[in-house]
């Protein structure tokens, strides 16, 4: 088995390591340049894209001919965990949700001509988008089968009527993809549609409130209420809209575990500073057995973490779906995060607990790491069923052919 990566990968890695400390760490440490909703001013984020443009670290997951670097699963796992040390870091490359998933789901799926309207304006930083899917009970949410969203033809035109809830950047975003019911077909019933801002026929209902730091644009409410549309609206094609959810979200939870593995080392690094120079009782923090003991286990759990994610992106570059991977690794990390900012925070006391730090901030928002994209208990349904499945193949290692 290979555990290296390519000295092409290494550079991205290194470069992003160096800006990440140069450029962005500097903002996220003021928070004179942060917006009301505890994420990154607009000012300061406009300059760090030119910069980071400027140094060709620019949508690196996206193909050469679409604007990126072309980097695979792989080499995405390395670079974006270098860049979410910073809780700014992702945005500030064009790497993060959920544009970072429309625009790989669009350059998979898109015609050339929906490539140039709706993808490229994302590619270069002019507009933001949203993935319309989930909706409000007893509408679908991690189970698309029960969407209530509907689109029904008639003649030429599709109109659209229902809700969508917890759709992020939607306030923000110019692009979106909705996804409606065009049938009740089980497998061919749903169907994946563009749309723009301006149009009409639809409506922010509100931006709900969460407990963490939010995204730009935020998590809203959207109500269709007769929006037309057109066929050449259609990403993949009428009753595809089930596989393009394939497309989408299992890439997509993997780059969120990539990113959540920055931010638990980025932990580590809050809680080793200051158990190294923090005395008491005539002892460094440092050297009390019971840190060495979480610190330890931490570092343990993000290295299995790192494995986990190695492999599922492997095994997408292959050309497989990687469920049992990816889900996998999305409950691992998922619980990662949230234990890598408990015990930072544990071990710094008070400051921890302060904003002081960034321990805070992210130990708010990891909590919703275990819901998005799947709850834990959903990933862990599908390990049991792909077990119980194929309780022998489920073990298998793949084997090379010579």
């Amino acid at each position: 088995m290979e555990f290296t990566i390519s000295p092409k990968v290494e550079d991205y890695r290194a470069r992003i390591a160096d800006f990440v400390d140069a450029h962005i760490l500097p903002v996220e440490a003021d928070r004179s340049q942060w917006d009301e909703h505890n994420n990154i001013g607009r000012p300061a984020l406009t300059a760090l894209r030119e910069k980071a443009r400027d140094q060709g670290l620019w949508c690196l997951q996206l193909g050469k001919d679409t604007g990126g670097q072309g980097l695979n699963k792989v080499g995405m796992a390395v670079c974006y965990e270098e860049m979410n040390r910073s809780i700014f870091g992702p945005v500030v490359f064009n790497s993060a949700a959920p544009d970072d998933g429309n625009m790989m789901v669009l350059e998979k799926a898109a015609t050339e001509a929906q490539k140039d309207r709706w993808l490229a304006p994302i590619v270069s930083g002019q507009v933001s988008s949203a993935f319309a899917m989930t909706e409000p009970a007893p509408g679908g949410g991690s189970d698309p089968g029960m969407m209530r969203t509907t689109a029904e033809k008639r003649g030429d035109t599709y109109t659209l009527n229902g809700r969508k809830w917890f759709i992020t950047g939607a306030e923000d975003a110019s692009h979106f993809i909705v996804m409606a019911r065009t049938s009740d077909d089980p497998r061919k019933g749903l169907t994946a549609f563009l749309h723009h801002r301006d149009e009409p026929g639809w409506r922010i209902e509100r931006r709900i409130p969460i407990m963490g730091p939010e995204e730009h644009g935020g998590h809203c409410e959207i109500v269709y209420d007769g929006m037309e549309l057109t066929a050449d609206r259609i990403l993949l094609g009428e009753g595809e809209g089930l596989k393009l959810t394939q497309m989408r979200l299992g890439p997509a939870r993997l780059t969120h575990c990539m990113r959540w593995l920055g931010l638990a080392k980025r932990c580590t690094e809050i809680a080793r500073d200051y158990a190294d120079n923090r005395m008491g009782f005539g002892i460094r923090l440092a050297d009390r057995e019971s840190t060495q003991i979480k610190m330890g286990d931490l570092a343990m759990g993000i290295e299995i973490g790192r494995l986990l994610v190695m492999k599922a992106a492997w095994t997408l570059d292959q050309g497989d779906f990687a469920r049992k991977e990816v889900s996998m690794a999305k409950i691992h990390v998922a619980n990662l995060l949230h234990k890598a900012a408990d015990t930072a925070i544990q071990i710094n006391g008070a400051r921890g607990y302060s904003t002081d730090t960034v321990l805070e901030w992210i130990y708010r928002y990891a909590r919703q790491a275990r819901l998005v994209d799947g709850a834990d208990e959903v990933h862990q349904m599908v390990l049991n069923r792909l077990l119980s499945a194929a309780p022998d193949s489920f073990w298998k290692w793949p084997v090379a052919t010579d």
